[in-house]
């Protein structure tokens, strides 16, 4: 196999009728999804080379996902935007693509503008619903597919740059068909499955739901980004569509234990619960395990470089607030392994190291970027045989005594205070052990060398102390606490740490 839509043209073939794509108003078969993305990919076919980014200025729904496929149809590979972020950030990604094809569902003068705004004047852009009404054209479908190989791009994502630019990771056919046939495998997900997509499109998570589907011919139920703030509804989703799985980012798994969603409805349909993006709190992990015991749980670990995970950690036993869940060991096909500040192997229990992953999964790099290509995509120092290429994932990972794998922290969470190097993650894992608290997430205010830790939970500062003092130093202890109901949350689901600096500095002045 070596495309992608060997997936859907199978699943099509097997399970015409069969629900495969539904959101709150619409749904499509299988049958018709191919039929639409091939329309769609008949319209597109000429206007751009093979191999080009197309940008998809669209809301989450079906009519997206058949977007999506379309593109790829048209040997070009799909870039979806986010409407709400801000217009600059947006003006960078189109100029990164080099100014693209952009297809929309907005149909009036106005909503265009905005679009247009973002981009130069020479920006073409095309209405979906035009495109979706066109002829398909098989011949010319056939001949692209014909020219094309494993090796071309699928999608890009776009992640934060360190110098200020977004940076575009485009994953080729060939890392989603070797990551998705073990993926499926390892988690049991088949056609019988209905997946509870949560993940935005430009969110790497999102990439598991749909490419599931695809493969198994699974059904995949769009949940109203809406529903993550009101449990009531969304549980009554969960439980009223039968959704059997969940991929989610670790945040959104916590609203509904923090919100006590389970004490107003369990969606007992529910029988595998997949989560990433961040580390798992064990506090909202066993609110879970305890209303749905009968489920899979998955800590799942890995950039979008990687093709959206290399490790995972199918959950076995149980643990208390404060302990750490391991990320497991690595996908098949994947090498994971950590280095140490020399490139040397590490390998002993309870020594830190950078996660470095090689392997099929690993994307083509940063598009139109080849300077921060470069420097994340490396030679392994290990290997001076024969180019072995492998990505530096910038985390510090260490292994147990039964040599199971564990995330510590970022490197870049590495603070000096008071002459000591500090690892902010292991302050948050004390703070958790106090069990008053159910999240946490500490910053360094570099102006005032002040540890801050923000948390929400029922703790006082005093009792929370006195604990912190059993089990870390006295420098590590954080010099400011700040309770809040909630803590902010980015697009993709994780702890908001530029928010919450953010407010630092707005309560300081």
């Amino acid at each position: 196999m070596t495309n992608v839509l060997e997936y859907l043209e199978q699943s099509a073939a097997k399970y015409p009728d069969k629900t495969a794509f539904a959101d709150e108003e619409s749904s499509c078969s299988w049958q018709e999804l191919k039929e639409r993305a091939q329309r769609i990919g008949s319209a597109l076919a000429g206007r751009t080379m093979p191999g080009s980014p197309i940008a998809v200025w669209m809301e989450k729904n079906v009519d997206t996902v058949a977007a999506f496929l379309g593109i790829v149809y048209a040997g070009c590979f799909y870039v979806m935007l986010d409407k709400k972020q801000p217009i600059q950030r947006i003006r960078q990604i189109l100029d990164t693509l080099e100014q693209p094809l952009i297809i929309t569902d907005e149909n009036g003068e106005k909503e265009q503008e905005k679009i247009k705004q973002a981009g130069n004047s020479d920006l073409q852009i095309l209405e979906y619903d035009s495109l979706k009404q066109g002829e398909t054209d098989l011949a010319a479908l056939q001949e692209i597919r014909r020219n094309g190989t494993d090796l071309m791009p699928l999608y890009g994502i776009f992640t934060s740059g360190s110098t200020g630019v977004p940076k575009g990771v485009v994953v080729s056919h060939r890392s989603v068909l070797d990551f998705m046939d073990y993926f499926t495998d390892n988690f049991g997900i088949t056609k019988k499955d209905v997946i509870g997509n949560q993940a935005p499109f430009d969110f790497d998570v999102s990439v598991k739901d749909i490419y599931s589907a695809l493969k198994t011919g699974a059904t995949v139920q769009i949940i109203p980004k809406r529903m993550f703030s009101i449990p009531t509804q969304l549980l009554d989703f969960l439980s009223e569509r039968e959704v059997t799985t969940l991929i989610w980012a670790v945040s959104a798994l916590c609203i509904v234990s923090q919100l006590d969603g389970f004490s107003y409805r369990v969606p007992d349909t529910v029988n595998k619960v997949l989560f990433s993006g961040e580390v798992m709190p064990i506090h909202h992990l066993n609110i879970w395990r305890s209303y749905l015991p009968d489920a899979m749980y998955v800590n799942l670990y890995g950039p979008t470089e990687i093709t959206c995970n290399c490790t995972y950690y199918i959950v076995d036993r149980e643990f208390a607030p404060g302990d750490v869940l391991p990320i497991g060991k690595p996908f098949q096909n994947e090498k994971v392994f950590l280095l140490d500040e020399d490139d040397k192997l590490v390998e002993r229990p309870n020594v830190r190291g950078e996660i470095c992953v090689s392997g099929t999964a690993l994307s083509l790099g940063y598009y139109n970027n080849e300077e921060q290509t470069r420097k994340a995509f490396v030679q392994n120092p290990l290997n001076c045989r024969y180019q072995e290429t492998i990505y530096r994932t910038g985390d510090l990972g260490y292994y147990d005594e039964d040599k199971e794998l564990y995330y510590a922290t970022r490197k870049d969470f590495q603070i000096k205070h008071m002459g000591h190097r500090i690892e902010l993650g292991e302050i948050e894992k004390a703070m958790e052990k106090t069990g008053e608290i159910s999240r946490v997430c500490c910053i360094f205010d570099e102006d005032s060398k002040k540890i801050i830790a923000f948390y929400q939970g029922t703790g006082e500062k005093r009792a929370i102390v006195k604990e912190l003092r059993k089990m870390i130093p006295p420098f590590m202890i954080p010099n400011v606490f700040c309770r809040r109901d909630s803590l902010p949350l980015t697009k993709n689901g994780k702890i908001d740490r530029a928010a919450l600096k953010q407010s630092l500095q707005e309560e300081s002045q």
